[in-house]
């Protein structure tokens, strides 16, 4: 077992592992970023000059597809808890396919604005849709860091370091990436209801 694991994280005294402490951190900042830039969205559409435009159908694809690499993840941490290595595996190596696939997905989607006249910069773009982008891209960004984590722990199993007596990885790894999928999720239904 590594010894960074082992630890019981009683020496920052919150009975959380210091990785835990950093990853939620992460994640609080991640949130707040978010906050933000769905604020002045609100608050540059309320100003006028604003191109009213159709989202792609491919978005709601994209959110049925990071909801089902979210049940993938949990099949892996229960798999984990149950030291059961082989769906463990198996359930890792799904999620990041599923992962890949909705970047693909994410992809098709900005070609899909692009064909509707829908552009980030230059002479033809609206504030509208350089923020659909920057949302997406933004998330895109951080969802290749949560495919990393993912791809990290299923080396880690590999090597059969990811069991029921070393959770903290695969812990870190399926909070970070529940997290990646909920935060989608809001932003496909912020963008659908303030669009």
């Amino acid at each position: 077992m590594n010894t960074s694991e082992a630890l019981t994280g009683k020496e920052i005294g919150l009975g959380w592992h210091p990785k835990r402490v950093v990853l939620i951190l992460l994640i609080f900042s991640i949130v707040m970023m978010f906050a933000a830039y769905t604020s002045a969205y609100i608050v540059r559409r309320d100003e006028g000059n604003w191109r009213e435009f159709e989202l792609p159908a491919s978005l709601l694809i994209n959110s049925i597809i990071i909801a089902l690499s979210s049940a993938t993840m949990h099949w892996a941490y229960l798999s984990a808890k149950k030291d059961e290595i082989g769906r463990l595996k198996t359930a890792l190596l799904a999620t990041l396919v599923i992962g890949v696939a909705f970047l693909i997905g994410q992809f098709i989607s900005w070609g899909d604005l692009v064909e509707g006249r829908t552009f980030f910069g230059g002479a033809d773009a609206n504030p509208s849709g350089s923020f659909v982008y920057v949302l997406m891209g933004v998330h895109a960004f951080h969802l290749i860091t949560g495919l990393i984590f993912v791809a990290v722990v299923l080396a880690r199993a590999l090597k059969y370091q990811v069991h029921s007596r070393a959770m903290l990885s695969i812990g870190n790894a399926s909070l970070y990436w529940h997290f990646l999928g909920g935060l989608w999720l809001y932003l496909y239904l912020f963008l659908l209801l303030n669009h």
